[in-house]
């Protein structure tokens, strides 16, 4: 199926930490421990399959080392780049899906077959995690991940049924 990612963002290196190799990195993934869970990640472009040495957290970000990576000047070479993990490599549980999956689905009302708008961004820093959509008009829809509105996920069929609450997309 088109538009689905082999490799998937899940660090982003912001700046070196320390003199010995060491670099802080946002984490796009549900707990920065599930980063040492990985044998084998793929930095850059080129995807190079690099092997992780340690992963910590610090407030809002992590500490990473990877091999090879041993001085301040190698670890500043490779700020903004991204770090990735193989799509193989991981099992997702049921109703669990990857958020590059989820950019650019339909969503559409269960009962009507009304079409609301496609999803641009998954917001991720509340209790569940919120849908935003853009309708045709332009206007930001949002709406919770949770089992009374979110009704079905085909990422195959790229659309996501939904059973909006009296007056979630009210202005």
């Amino acid at each position: 199926m088109e538009n689905i990612k082999k490799y998937l963002e899940i660090l982003e290196i912001t700046k070196p930490h320390g003199i010995r190799g060491e670099m802080r990195a946002k984490y796009y993934c549900d707990s920065p421990d599930e980063i040492e869970e990985y044998d084998t990640l793929y930095l850059g472009e080129q995807k190079k399959p690099v092997k992780l040495i340690s992963c910590r957290l610090n407030k809002n970000v992590v500490i990473i080392q990877i091999e090879g990576i041993d001085s301040f000047e190698k670890a500043q070479k490779l700020g903004g780049g991204m770090i990735y993990i193989d799509r193989e490599d991981v099992e997702l549980g049921a109703d669990t899906w990857f958020v590059a999956d989820l950019i650019g689905l339909e969503v559409f009302d269960v009962d009507t077959g009304e079409k609301y708008g496609e999803v641009e961004e998954i917001l991720q820093n509340a209790p569940t995690d919120v849908y935003s959509i853009r309708n045709a008009e332009g206007r930001q829809l949002l709406f919770p991940s949770i089992p009374e509105v979110l009704i079905d996920v085909n990422i195959t069929e790229r659309k996501i049924l939904i059973k909006p609450l009296k007056g979630l997309f009210d202005v």
